[in-house]
């Protein structure tokens, strides 16, 4: 290849290919290898060209990626959510398109740094991703692709930001081995990239996981997965049935303990809206809790919909102990309301483009505290449903003494495919922490995760299911637990330093 771009009639389907092959490396799909593939076909479709162009092309690997992958969003809402969503994120990958683009010189003038700079530009596109507009959408992150891959080791020294940079530069590298010729460059310039992609995932491999350390002490943790009447918006009208299921479910567990079939737990779990009539206010349904709590002779971690203050509502993990109800010292309230779902910013704007938002009748609160919770047996770090694609929602649990990991969810107004893209999610925070995990969903997929991503228990979707496990605690830090959001830090400026750098080479006009 010369100082010219790929023609535009190969460019436009390498872009589309770039998309697909991102989105077969997330679950349900999971051939991990396919975000490399798809970080190098983008990497080379942009390459030298204008910046419109970089835009569009980016644009179009995103609308590839995101339309099928968040299309779970369209399942009882109407297509326009998730057209607006999908179009919505496309944008961030517009971005990334133009600024690979514009800094085709820099990497022209600087043969090494290709790998490089598209580890970094593609880490400062998921920072401003995950964080706007109204406190982002951290969905599709490349990290979160990772979680039969090797390099979601690597989340226990750096987190999410690290997992993402190492397969954005494997990615790098893949195009700069396969973009040719370079001038008066041998083989090793085919060879030596080639090698490098290998290397970044060897180093996945030789990372030691799950030694956070603790006491080793073990609790056995009961997830129930009670299963509503039907999936869709209108689940939460069933909301007595889903609470019954609930109860049942953990009725039968205490029977068979009783019986001696299954061990005596020393916590219950329950999901995201196990409780949508406000136990605290309706006494038949704090009663109902209360008899469940007793029979198991175990505290449940109940979620559960609180009403107020005023005419808002609260998403809430409240702690329930058998004999004495509910604790509400042990009360976490969801920090991270998702927009549009359960609050709608601007609402009279929204309700211009879509009167669906009218269907969110009283917005949620977001909770002011850290979802630290002490069980007892355990101090669990309690984030509600999509809060756990949020780094610092995560880690804060963990500094404030989180033993282990809980993630109480609802997806019953989705599919098993965004399920299973949650407990991606879930695996790479078990590493990141060094934390025993569990997810609890209302229908599935729950389940549990050892500190080095290892799944067990994993229920099937939209049925009943008790599991049980004896889990250990952890105490200890792990590196990317200690150093927080610094490598992201340091590694998104590091991205905005590329593209000044690009600026500089653009303004000497050096020759690529």
């Amino acid at each position: 290849m010369g100082p010219r771009p790929l023609p535009l009639r190969v460019a436009v389907p390498l872009a589309v290919a770039a998309g697909l092959a991102l989105l077969v490396a997330f679950p349900p799909y999971g051939v991990w290898p396919g975000a490399v593939v798809g970080v190098a076909l983008l990497a080379a479709a942009v390459h030298r060209r204008r910046l419109r162009a970089g835009a569009g092309l980016g644009f179009l690997a995103g609308v590839a990626l995101f339309a099928p992958l968040l299309a779970w969003t369209n399942l009882h809402t109407g297509y326009l959510p998730w057209v607006l969503l999908s179009l919505l994120q496309a944008g961030y990958l517009a971005l990334l398109g133009a600024a690979a683009a514009y800094g085709s010189p820099l990497v022209d003038r600087w043969r090494w740094s290709w790998p490089v700079v598209t580890g970094l530009l593609w880490v400062g596109q998921e920072a401003l991703r995950s964080r706007t507009p109204f406190g982002g959408f951290p969905w599709g992150r490349l990290a979160f692709s990772q979680d039969e891959s090797p390099a979601l080791r690597l989340a226990a020294v750096g987190g999410a930001p690290l997992v993402t940079f190492a397969v954005a530069v494997a990615g790098g590298l893949l195009v700069t081995a396969a973009w040719r010729p370079w001038r008066g460059a041998g083989r090793v310039w085919a060879v030596a990239p080639a090698v490098g992609v290998v290397a970044v995932f060897a180093v996945g491999l030789l990372m030691p996981v799950g030694v956070a350390g603790g006491s080793g002490r073990g609790v056995t943790v009961a997830v129930v997965q009670g299963n509503v009447p039907r999936l869709g918006l209108d689940f939460n009208a069933q909301r007595r049935a889903v609470l019954d299921n609930h109860v049942r479910a953990t009725l039968d567990l205490a029977a068979q303990v009783a019986a001696g079939s299954r061990p005596q737990p020393d916590l219950v779990v329950w999901p995201e809206n196990a409780s949508d009539i406000d136990p605290l206010r309706d006494p038949v349904a704090g009663e109902s809790i209360s008899r469940a709590a007793d029979a198991v002779r175990a505290p449940i971690l109940v979620g559960a919909l609180l009403l107020g203050p005023g005419e808002h509502v609260r998403n809430a993990g409240i702690l329930w102990r058998p004999g004495a109800g509910p604790d509400l010292e042990q009360l976490y309230v969801k920090r991270h309301p998702v927009p549009f779902a359960e609050y709608v910013p601007l609402r009279g704007v929204a309700r211009m483009v879509s009167k669906q938002v009218d269907r969110i009748r009283n917005d949620f609160v977001a909770g002011d505290r850290v979802g630290v919770v002490d069980a007892g047996p355990a101090v669990l770090g309690d984030v509600i449903c999509f809060e756990v694609a949020y780094d610092g929602l995560v880690r804060d649990t963990v500094t404030g003494g989180a033993q282990l990991l809980v993630v109480q969810t609802n997806n019953a107004t989705f599919d098993v495919a965004e399920a299973r893209q949650q407990l991606a999610m879930v695996r790479l925070r078990a590493v990141e922490h060094g934390r025993a995990s569990l997810m609890a969903s209302t229908v599935g997929v729950s389940g549990f995760v050892t500190p080095d991503g290892r799944v067990s228990d994993a229920t099937g979707f939209n049925t009943r299911a008790v599991v049980l496990r004896e889990l250990r605690l952890g105490d200890g830090r792990t590196l990317a637990t200690r150093v927080g959001v610094w490598p992201e830090v340091v590694l998104a400026g590091l991205a905005v330093a590329a593209v000044a750098a690009s600026v500089v080479v653009r303004r000497r006009r050096l020759p690529g």
